[in-house]
């Protein structure tokens, strides 16, 4: 039997590379190469010169093929190659380096330095809290020179001095200006920390939303930003008053913040996160706040290590959002609401991939007949999705989630595909059907939609009798004037507009007369109960009437009983779609059903 070798340990040139590369991103994500001059780093560099008795002193940072100085005095250029350059073996060894004469120093007579007529280096190390050597704070002179011990660890003070001035200034991205809070990065990192002391240790992190989201444009809009970041101010001291000074809070931007508590029973950290509540509006009500403010709490307990501070923070923020939604002043956070909103999260970024493949998506097709012949006139293109791991998604489900989103233009470009050549099939096999096609508003602004489907159908060699495209009035109602164009261009070329779910929307006689279609298709909702409710079909009826009145042919969706199918005969209606005539089928099961179809009587 043969078994795999582990794998070789790494070289010590592997190691140093290694460590060459965490170094180098540390210093990089520390913002400080090819940045302007800053006084902080100048004062110390000048501080150096004068104690030293030298005309040269830099903050000397090694970057991969050059020394960058961040601070000079005595020189004239910003950088140097980094090869022979005494700061990159200080960087090098994280050692304290000194050379009292670069000519007669066999590594560095023939160095940058040396040719530029500088004979004497002393240089500390700057090393981060993680170990990392940035490079090092150096003083030069023209002259060969000793150095005493009192002057090394002046030197070594000099370099600390740096450090705590380069912490200072990367504090400046872990804590917000406005509210002198801590921000959502130190957040990430106390996280981490407490990982290392107290792995696995139980803690709930308190979300604090004091205005909703929603109305903080509408805020920004009439009252100003100035009106905002004073809330936020006053905001943060009347929460770290409400919550006590021993516990950390940090500003997350806007009105929301979070502090992390220890885990307890779901009870008590609701009746506390209420009770931080009561004390926050008690005293910002006292304060001088500028706007009235609702606050709402997200409760998420987690244990340390288990999950990453992006996932808890977004967890609390979902408990509070939820907590707002029900109209409640706190809420725990929920696994299964959480799973509602993953789902969908999935529907919406996994539909690129079914779009991309043969497997997922398809069509199936729900048909209309007319109440004169009782035959069959068309069908109306229904699409599906067979999820390969949530199994048959609902289209109420998914659709309303993407037609607001990019992927909106790419599906209904796929339902067009599909129901053109499904149409063209049919067509060329001598049936003369009308496909109707769902269309949104998304749709109709693009400027090139009508030229797209017409040139779908030329390919195929279809008619424009072959299709009908479907639209909710608030998809026709109110559009700009590409919208328009694109109606004009379809009807033009001689296809069917029709009004879907007439009823539910605008339902308004100024907005029908202008809408340009030919087809009104009454909701499901008013055919439900039309055999039983009389109030319904007097509805029914005055819709019917209205739509013929005005042109429009109608076609009554939703049928499910013989009682709504006669009734609606009486009323005339035109066309009648519903289970009682077939439910969708996919385009095999159809054509059975068309050549097996038995009309329904009208009496």
């Amino acid at each position: 039997m043969l078994l795999k070798s582990q794998a070789p340990p790494l070289s010590t040139a592997s190691l140093m590379n290694t460590h060459e590369q965490d170094r180098l991103f540390a210093l990089r994500q520390l913002n400080l190469l090819d940045t302007s001059p800053s006084e902080g780093f100048d004062r110390i560099t000048r501080m150096a010169s004068q104690l030293f008795g030298l005309p040269i002193a830099a903050v000397s940072l090694t970057d991969e093929n050059r020394q960058w100085f961040k601070s000079r005095i005595g020189v004239d250029h910003w950088e140097i190659p980094r090869d022979t350059a005494p700061c990159a073996d200080v960087c090098s060894t994280s050692q304290l380096l000194i050379i009292p004469d670069l000519l007669s120093s066999a590594t560095y007579r023939n160095s940058f330095l040396a040719g530029t007529g500088i004979r004497f280096y002393a240089g500390a190390p700057l090393v981060t809290r993680e170990g990392h050597t940035l490079g090092a704070m150096c003083v030069l002179g023209m002259q060969p020179r000793e150095v005493s011990e009192q002057e090394q660890t002046t030197l070594r003070d000099l370099a600390a001095m740096v450090m705590s001035q380069i912490e200072l200034q990367h504090a400046f991205g872990r804590v917000d200006p406005l509210t002198g809070l801590s921000n959502r990065n130190q957040f990430s990192e106390d996280l981490q920390d407490m990982e290392r002391d107290e792995p696995n240790a139980g803690r709930v992190a308190l979300y604090t939303e004091l205005v909703d989201a929603n109305e903080l444009s509408a805020l920004h809009r009439n009252m100003g930003p100035a009106c905002l970041d004073e809330l936020a101010r006053v905001a943060a001291r009347c929460l770290q008053q409400a919550i006590g000074s021993a516990i950390k809070l940090y500003h997350l931007g806007g009105c929301q913040f979070v502090h992390l508590m220890s885990q307890t029973g779901d009870e008590h950290l609701l009746d506390e996160a209420l009770g931080i509540r009561q004390a926050l509006l008690a005293l910002i009500n006292a304060s001088d706040a500028p706007i009235l403010v609702h606050p709402t709490m997200g409760i998420a307990p987690f244990h340390l290590g288990e999950v990453k501070a992006a996932d808890v923070l977004r967890s609390a923020y979902a408990a509070c959002l939820d907590a707002r939604q029900a109209g409640k002043g706190a809420g725990l956070f929920s696994l299964d609401l959480d799973a509602h909103y993953q789902r969908r999260f999935m529907l919406i970024s996994d539909i690129g991939r079914a779009l991309e493949n043969d497997s997922e998506l398809y069509l199936v097709f729900q048909p209309r007949v007319s109440l004169d012949s009782g035959k069959c006139t068309g069908v109306e293109a229904l699409l599906r999705w067979r999820h390969p791991t949530l199994g048959e998604v609902s289209p109420g489900e998914f659709i309303p989630l993407i037609e607001n989103t990019p992927m909106a233009k790419p599906l209904t470009q796929w339902v067009l595909r599909h129901a053109v050549r499904q149409a063209s099939v049919w067509y060329h096999q001598g049936e003369r059907l009308r496909i109707s096609i769902n269309v949104s508003a998304t749709n109709l602004e693009e400027e090139d939609f009508a030229v797209r489907l017409l040139d779908e159908m030329a390919g195929m060699a279809l008619p424009s009798t072959a299709i009908e495209i479907e639209l909710t009035e608030s998809a026709l109602i109110g559009q700009g004037e590409v919208a328009v164009n694109q109606l004009k261009v379809l009807i033009a070329a001689g296809l069917q507009i029709a009004i879907d779910d007439f009823g539910t929307g605008y339902s308004s006689l100024s907005y029908l007369h202008e809408i340009p279609a030919h087809i009104v298709k009454i909701d499901r909702c008013f055919i439900t109960d039309l055999g039983q409710d009389e109030r319904t079909a007097t509805l029914v009826n005055s819709m019917i009437t209205m739509a013929h009145a005005l042109g429009y042919r109608v076609v009554a969706e939703g049928v499910k009983t013989n009682a709504a199918y006669h009734r609606l005969a009486q009323l005339g209606s035109d066309e009648v779609q519903g289970y009682l005539i077939a439910k969708p089928l996919l385009p095999n099961v159809f054509e059975k059903w068309l050549q097996n179809q038995t009309p329904i009587t009208k009496h």
